[in-house]
Parts: structure tokens; C-alpha cells; sequence
């Protein structure tokens, strides 16, 4: 069984930045595949970010509300995985999921996970 810890999360003002961290129970993390995603309230679990390795390149990707704004990234000697968010708006409010999968075939979807983590609630004021 795979454990995902987030922490990071808090309260911020529109314009300020937190950095959510990951931690991942699995001894063979550096090929697994990590996303985030955000669920705000009365909302479906939406796509942020995830970062992958094919051939030995990493690869990330970001959704377009966030893109320029948020940075996926890994720490495979720490089995951490990272999302920088700067430039936080109201709209960015929402509890922040990290996942892990083997081989999503799709990254970007949610259901592609195998495991997640317990979320991290994310507050930006205006």
C-alpha cells in the first residue's frame, strides 16, 4: 500500500504564494507518476498538475487555469512531490489532493490514480 501525506496548505491573501509538499510511502517512487488536483465545495475534483519520467526525461504538465502561476516538482531522494503556487487568486480556493500511479494512461484524469493522499485545504482571500 502506497501513503501520500500532503501538508502546506493554509490561509493566503490574493497575490500571495504557498508551496504544497507530498510526501510518498513507495520505495520505487522515482517511476511513478504524481498529480494534483483540487476539489472545491459544490465543485468536481479538477486537474492541476502532474509530473512523470518516460525514458528517462521528466515530464510535467499544468492545467491552463494555472499554468505560468503554479510549478509541479519532485524530489526523488526525498520521495516529495511539489506544486509552488504563486500569484493565488479567490478562484484557487479549494483542498489540494497529490496522487500516485504506476502508468496512468491518462495523467491528467483523476480516476487514472491508484492512490491519494488526504487533502490540504487551500484558502485564498481577496
Amino acid at each position: 500500500q502506497v501513503h501520500l501525506v500532503e501538508s502546506g496548505g493554509g490561509l493566503v491573501q490574493a497575490g500571495g504564494s504557498l508551496r504544497l509538499s507530498c510526501a510518498v510511502s513507495e520505495r520505487t517512487f522515482s517511476f511513478y507518476t504524481l498529480g494534483w488536483f483540487r476539489q472545491a465545495p459544490g465543485k468536481e475534483r479538477e486537474f492541476v498538475a502532474f509530473v512523470s519520467r518516460s525514458g528517462g526525461v521528466t515530464i510535467t504538465k499544468h492545467a491552463d487555469s494555472v499554468r505560468g502561476r503554479f510549478t509541479i516538482s519532485r524530489d526523488n531522494a526525498k520521495n516529495t512531490v511539489y506544486l509552488q503556487m504563486n500569484s493565488l487568486k479567490p478562484e484557487d480556493t479549494a483542498v489540494y489532493y497529490c496522487a500516485a500511479a504506476p502508468s496512468p494512461f491518462r495523467p491528467g484524469v483523476a480516476e487514472d490514480y491508484n492512490y491519494w493522499g488526504q487533502g490540504t485545504q487551500v484558502t485564498v482571500s481577496s
